[in-house]
């Protein structure tokens, strides 16, 4: 049985916001530098709802939400200034074309992930992407919150994925419209015995946007690396 037919069906789910919360007490977000004052006002935004925010459309955002984008791209707007929408480097077209579900392609997908705000469950995945080649030389906004207050504020909008689903680096995993699971329906026993607790869930996925972010977040901090640099805000100063 390979990875692809773990990654969930309806109805085949095994798991409750409570072991969800209790296997993954804190989640991470990794932002650009310097953009935490922007997502304090305006909240997490995906892709799309950062191109809606900026009334981007035409060729442009076509061009950001359905092509890879091999480096970050900035955009601007009169109102609120400029912003800047992450690269995909981790991604590749020829890849994607190999793992992705019959009938999608690598424009599918790019639109399925810009339309979403992505957590890691652990840190010490996160760490290992602040440490990747393409993103160890930079400094990097990082967002740590509680699972369980994200859940209660989001939880009907909320999916989970068994991989990272943002990169085809080494052997890519399969990966479709099934990929991203609710709570309720996510196959996390299955999981479990396959790579233990700890690597059962990999990103907890949120629908379009997290506005009221800046209401629960517990501590955001500028990284280098796997190294703080800086702490911006933690919740018990306030």
């Amino acid at each position: 049985m390979n990875e692809a037919s773990l990654t969930g069906e309806p109805g085949r789910g095994d798991m409750t916001n409570e072991e969800l919360i209790a296997s993954y007490p804190y989640a991470y977000h990794m932002a650009e530098s310097g953009t935490w004052e922007s997502i304090r006002r305006h909240g997490l935004l995906s892709t799309i709802a950062l191109l809606d925010l900026f009334e981007i459309t035409g060729i442009e955002r076509h061009r950001i939400a359905a092509r890879h984008r091999p480096e970050s791209v900035t955009i601007t707007h009169p109102v609120f200034g400029k912003a800047v929408i992450r690269d995909q480097k981790p991604m590749r077209d020829s890849a994607l074309l190999k793992c992705l579900d019959n009938g999608i392609t690598p424009a599918d997908w790019y639109r399925t992930l810009n339309q979403r705000v992505f957590f890691w469950v652990s840190e010490e995945r996160l760490n290992r992407l602040l440490e990747a080649r393409a993103y160890r030389n930079k400094q990097h906004c990082i967002l740590t919150l509680e699972t369980a207050e994200l859940l209660r504020r989001h939880s009907e909008r909320v999916t989970l994925c068994p991989i990272n689903s943002g990169s085809t680096i080494y052997k890519p995993q399969p990966r479709g419209y099934t990929t991203f699971q609710s709570i309720e329906n996510y196959p996390f026993n299955e999981w479990k015995a396959r790579r233990g607790s700890r690597d059962a869930v990999v990103e907890l996925v949120v629908d379009h946007s997290v506005r009221d972010i800046a209401d629960f977040v517990q501590k955001v901090e500028e990284r280098h690396g796997s190294t703080v640099v800086s702490n911006i805000f933690t919740k018990h100063q306030q």
